[in-house]
């Protein structure tokens, strides 16, 4: 038998927490396994027209060079194109086309600086993406069955016979042989992007007279490529997702069910006699099990105490439910 009461609002409190787990892979097989899904594509600026004989990327679905290229420029770099800084970025810090107080336009209103090109912190980020003709960039894409709702900043690490890149907890892949950043990650995207070596040398220095070598920019093919072909790779991080914790009070008032309904306290069922334990003055109900209805009184949920819980004829006693999902 049981008895019902009402909860109020006041008695539900939902309190989300977060939880991480931790991966690494290594080998070409672990990344193309069914049960990984993780994938490496290789963009390059084609500048000529655009033919389905162009090269394809990939190690789980092919895809066009170019078109990882443009679609990786459009999401996440069409603010930086022109500048490692962003086109937004101007003195004092305004959207071109737009104005402070936020109810005058000013300027072109078709500046480039009013793309979202995905954040990953507060802070001025430079991101260097070159579009000069058959520019290169590597692609790792992680998928949502690994990393949640997003990959825990300061846990990406991916290795390759060329070297190693991690990311610094605010959206940047730092070179790890030199400590300069070399592309982004896009936490709740898992998607890592390298652009560059994190080259020592300015990329004002050019591909000209000074050549490519150790005054202009590094070779970036031969540290992108390694990362998306080589069979000789590491890569882990830490996923993150939100759990949310229901917390039911169940309150029962002093002398509230001050009787049991329980059947088998009745000694004789032909006038419902009572066993002498429960008509004195100090027999108290116990409570074994809480059992939690919708609306409709359909039951949804069932606690069980650890051992018979006495109830008080002075205070009140509370039980507390909580239920993660």
């Amino acid at each position: 038998m049981g008895a019902f009461k009402q909860l109020l609002s006041s008695d539900v409190i939902v309190t989300p927490f977060e939880v991480n787990k931790a991966f690494q892979f290594t080998g070409a097989a672990a990344f193309t396994a069914s049960n990984v899904g993780i994938d490496r594509f290789l963009g390059q600026n084609i500048t000529d027209l655009f033919l389905t004989s162009s090269a394809t990327t990939g190690n789980i679905g092919l895809e066009y060079k170019s078109l990882i290229f443009n679609s990786v420029k459009q999401l996440y770099y069409s603010n930086y194109s022109t500048t490692s800084t962003g086109d937004a970025i101007s003195v004092p810090f305004t959207l071109p086309g737009s104005d402070p107080s936020g109810d005058v336009l000013t300027g072109p209103a078709s500046s480039a600086g009013r793309f979202e090109n995905y954040l990953q912190t507060t802070l001025t980020q430079s991101r260097e993406f070159f579009t000069g003709s058959n520019s290169i960039i590597g692609v790792i894409s992680i998928p949502t069955k690994l990393f949640g709702e997003k990959i825990q900043p300061s846990s990406f690490n991916f290795t390759c016979p060329s070297g190693s890149v991690y990311d610094d907890g605010e959206g940047n892949l730092i070179n790890n042989s030199n400590g300069l950043v070399c592309g982004q990650i896009f936490y709740s995207h898992g998607l890592a992007v390298i652009t560059d070596t994190g080259s020592l040398y300015s990329a004002t220095y050019g591909t000209g007279i000074y050549g490519t070598s150790s005054y202009g920019i590094q070779n970036t093919a031969t540290f992108i490529d390694p990362f998306i072909s080589s069979t000789d790779i590491t890569c882990s991080f830490s996923s993150s997702y939100t759990l949310f914790e229901t917390q039911f009070r169940c309150t029962v008032e002093a002398n509230d069910y001050s009787f049991t309904l329980n059947p088998s306290i009745i000694s004789s069922t032909a006038d419902g006699t009572l066993y002498d334990f429960a008509t004195g003055s100090y027999f108290n109900p116990y409570v074994t099990t809480v059992g939690l209805y919708n609306e409709a009184q359909d039951l949804i949920a069932v606690a069980k105490l650890a051992k018979p819980l006495p109830l008080n004829n002075i205070t009140d006693t509370n039980i507390i439910i909580n239920i993660d999902r």
